[in-house]
């Protein structure tokens, strides 16, 4: 544009000379600079697009433990035992090629080789869940091994885009397929892996997690134990622990809080139970990334600043409180609705006593913030930020999680209600990123569910910590949600 400028300048101004031409652009260059400096954070956000490469996978291979390990019943926890956990959850992490390494060092090999000494240490997961009379889930430590498979890609790993951020339309295509092996997860393998290969001599690494057996922290874990053994460590930095019986329900069983996940909403209907909140399933559906940078945070701290009663917000309460008021505005709820926002918060650090290191079960409970849609979109956000604060606090009570698996057995494993609820999860504390195979810590690293809301985080070019919000919504729903993030950001 600014060459446009000065041609246009030149044949209209011929007699103009070079010297005050030149004075001309300075101006013109410091009316710009100025202007920029005077101008308000933008909110980024990236719309994520199919994108078409192909995947040639190899045959599957069953990884076995590198050593014989011992075959015993492993009894899993109350927490571990909820009904709404038996699934599988995904990530993937982005290696770039290293030209230190020789072409013919192989990262599916050497994957291999690790995986199979990390096994030895955590051999329950080459087992097999079953399931016994009365529903309850055992772990048969059967040795029978987790599935590994091999492919290339066609293209460069930077075809996929930069920043690599979630939601990744293309993740089928870097994952195993598990439902070749079957549906659910009783009798299934409890790992299924994937490395694929691309031109560049990139990578990716993908991961399908039972969550029976772990939660994020509890497999960022496993992965990192790997990633010990394929950098030529004897045994893992950290021993994996497994003390289920920890978490088990108190007999008789005595809830101590209440946990609203698994309590109804009085007004909710059956089609309220759809995770995008709007049946019928919508087929325009949009898939976007927001990204919060320290400016962003520092904006979103200016909203609340006045509130007496916040002594310290963290990155997380700010943005899911911005991201839950703007999701609400965006599906347009009676304002006489109940709505809800969800999340998981750890336990590792809130019971007395505390759990040992090394555990790698599930240890977290659910926090559960809710509203009026009225009152949550009307007022400012420093009312959302403060039932998601209220709600942390009481889900980080020391004995929250006993509550939790005294409720699940006295209520016989129930489903969890999640009508009119919006469900987030920050794993940017979880340990993926770090996950290094000798290639380094990665581009990403992270869970990649398509349509979840799982905050995870990257660094930019300036070394910053950047957090990804990924969002998937209708179109209209998208614009609004995005122009009220954008609001937020540029108040």
């Amino acid at each position: 544009m600014l060459h446009s400028i000065i041609h246009k300048q030149r044949i209209t101004k011929s007699s103009i000379s070079q010297t005050l031409i030149i004075a001309f652009i300075s101006f013109f260059l410091y009316l710009i600079s100025s202007s920029e400096t005077k101008q308000q954070p933008t909110m980024k956000s990236i719309l994520r697009q199919k994108i078409s490469f192909n995947v040639q996978r190899s045959k599957p291979v069953v990884i076995f433990p590198a050593k014989p390990t011992p075959h015993d019943i492993k009894f899993l926890s109350d927490i571990d035992n909820q009904t709404v956990l038996r699934y599988y959850t995904s990530g993937v992490h982005f290696y770039h090629a290293d030209p230190s390494k020789a072409y013919e060092v192989d990262p599916a090999h050497v994957i291999k080789a690790a995986l199979a000494k990390a096994l030895v240490y955590y051999y329950p997961i080459t087992g097999r869940l079953k399931e016994q009379p009365e529903g309850k889930l055992v772990l048969d430590c059967t040795g029978e091994g987790v599935m590994f498979v091999e492919a290339e890609a066609d293209v460069c790993i930077e075809y996929l885009g930069d920043p690599l951020t979630p939601p990744f339309p293309f993740t089928d295509q870097l994952h195993f397929d598990s439902m070749l092996m079957g549906p659910g997860v009783i009798n299934q393998p409890l790992l299924y892996l994937q490395v694929t290969r691309f031109k560049c001599g990139g990578f990716t690494f993908a991961h399908k997690t039972c969550h029976v057996i772990a939660d994020a922290h509890g497999w960022a874990q496993f992965l990192t134990a790997i990633g010990e053994f394929a950098r030529g460590a004897d045994q893992p930095n950290v021993l994996p622990v497994w003390d289920r019986h920890l978490l088990l329900a108190r007999d008789p069983p005595a809830p101590t809080h209440i946990h609203l996940e698994y309590e109804p909403m009085e007004d909710a209907t059956q089609e309220d139970f759809h995770i995008l909140l709007k049946p019928p399933v919508p087929t325009n559906l949009v898939q976007r990334s927001f990204l919060f940078g320290p400016k962003d945070i520092s904006v979103l701290k200016e909203h609340v600043k006045s509130l007496e009663s916040m002594s310290y917000v963290s990155r997380f309460e700010l943005i899911t409180a911005a991201v839950w008021r703007s999701h609400t505005i965006a599906l347009d709820y009676n304002p006489d609705y109940e709505i809800r926002v969800l999340f998981p918060v750890s336990s590792r650090g809130t019971m007395v006593p505390p759990l040992p290191t090394g555990f790698y079960g599930n240890a977290f409970a659910r926090a559960v913030a809710c509203s009026k849609s009225g009152k949550l979109c009307s007022n400012p956000l420093g009312y959302a930020l403060t039932l998601v604060k209220e709600a942390k606090e009481k889900a980080r009570a020391s004995d929250f999680l006993q509550s939790l698996a005294d409720l699940t057995v006295l209520r016989g494993r129930p489903q969890m209600m999640d009508a009119r609820t919006f469900l987030v999860t920050d794993v940017t504390r979880a340990g993926f990123q770090g996950v290094d195979f000798g290639w380094g810590g990665g581009m990403f690293g992270g869970k990649a569910l398509p349509i979840a809301t799982m905050y995870t985080s990257f660094r930019n070019n300036d070394g910053e910590e950047v957090v990804v919000v990924p969002m998937c919504l209708p179109e209209l729903a998208m614009a609004t949600f995005k122009a009220e993030m954008e609001s937020l950001i540029q108040a």
